[in-house]
């Protein structure tokens, strides 16, 4: 397993099969930073009031890696699980990236 606290995809090499599927429909493959993740569920909250676990923020946090190529453009993300653990909630509204 890989150490993130965005644990709903956490893994260290992506399996064949399902990765084949994704690819299939994918125009591209991101990554992005537990520090990524963690400021998008504080954008999440403060600007929305929504709740966001780790992998439910992660596409926010890639859409903002692309802040400029997107210029002038409409994007949309879904958001999805708000599965977070209340401490580890606590810890990203204080600033802070939680670590393993």
């Amino acid at each position: 397993m890989a150490r993130t606290f965005a644990d709903g995809m956490a893994c260290r090499e992506p399996q064949a099969e399902p990765l084949a599927i994704i690819m299939q429909g994918a125009a591209r493959i991101g990554e992005v930073s537990d520090d990524e993740i963690a400021e998008a569920i504080r954008i999440y909250y403060t600007d929305t009031h929504n709740m966001a676990e780790g992998a439910g923020a992660a596409p926010l946090a890639a859409l903002m890696q692309e802040k400029q190529r997107q210029v002038g453009k409409r994007a949309g993300v879904i958001l999805c699980g708000g599965n977070i653990d209340m401490p580890v909630f606590r810890q990203v509204l204080c600033g802070q990236t939680p670590t393993l």
